[in-house]
């Protein structure tokens, strides 16, 4: 199948060839692919080869757990009924079932810090007198030196904050045999400019559920804690396109 623009680019060689041999057909077709498939490499090298960052929306799979429905008991006369909700006098009102709430405390804080220092250093001499007589006497009898010295040294270092406070509360999802429950939450904030959210999941103890439902986050074990947003000021913060495309080719 031909361009649109195959018409063109026969007629100009034709008119500078003269009589010569009539144009191979699919010129302007084969031009076009050079320029566009190029481009559409480049395009998927600045997809697939571009840095991990924050999602531009929050991600599916934190919706609150909702507790299981259970069945109607039968009226038989008696005051409690414990498919209404029961918690014992020792128990409390701690969450210890699927579908009930509890917070997590965001305490979090990573400090990292890496140096490396390298050095070397060599040196080295020649030195050479050439006789009196035969063949080398025609050197100069002050002798031949030589010397050499090379020295590298290096240093890098590298170093690292990260702060997260806050709280988030979040549901159980699903209650373990050895005391244990996956919990999962999100928080979103729609500001003025953009979104921002807070996403949780992880194991906690239920023994370690405070009297007020607060867990400190350091407890909480596979900790899957995302922190991102959108907006014009993410935006900003961002490289654009074009950007990328020159620190992906460039070589220095």
């Amino acid at each position: 199948m031909n361009s649109p623009f195959d018409p063109l680019f026969d007629q100009a060689l034709h008119a500078g060839r003269g009589r010569g041999p009539a144009p191979r057909q699919g010129l302007g077709l084969r031009l076009m692919a050079m320029l566009v498939v190029p481009a559409m490499i480049t395009a998927g090298m600045l997809v697939t080869a571009q840095p991990a960052k924050a999602r531009n929306r929050p991600a599916a799979g934190f919706e609150p757990a909702l507790p299981p429905e259970s069945p109607a008991k039968p009226a038989d006369g008696s005051i409690l009924n414990l498919a209404n909700g029961y918690a014992g006098l020792v128990e409390g009102a701690r969450a210890h079932a699927v579908g009930d709430s509890l917070v997590i405390v965001l305490a979090e804080q990573l400090t990292t810090s890496k140096s490396a220092a390298s050095k070397t250093g060599k040196s080295s001499s020649f030195t050479f007198t050439p006789p009196n007589k035969g063949p080398l006497s025609i050197l100069s009898q002050n002798g031949i030196n030589n010397s050499g010295a090379s020295a590298f040294s290096g240093q890098g270092n590298a170093s690292q904050t990260s702060t997260l406070g806050g709280e988030v509360s979040v549901t159980i999802a699903q209650v373990r045999p050895n005391g244990t429950a996956l919990v999962k939450g999100e928080k979103r904030l729609t500001l003025s400019q953009g979104q921002e959210w807070v996403q949780l999941s992880g194991i906690v103890r239920l023994a370690d559920i405070d009297t007020t439902n607060r867990v400190q986050s350091g407890q909480v074990a596979d900790a899957r804690i995302t922190y991102a947003g959108n907006g014009d000021v993410s935006r900003a913060a961002r490289q654009g396109w074009l950007t990328k495309f020159f620190n992906l080719v460039s070589p220095f």
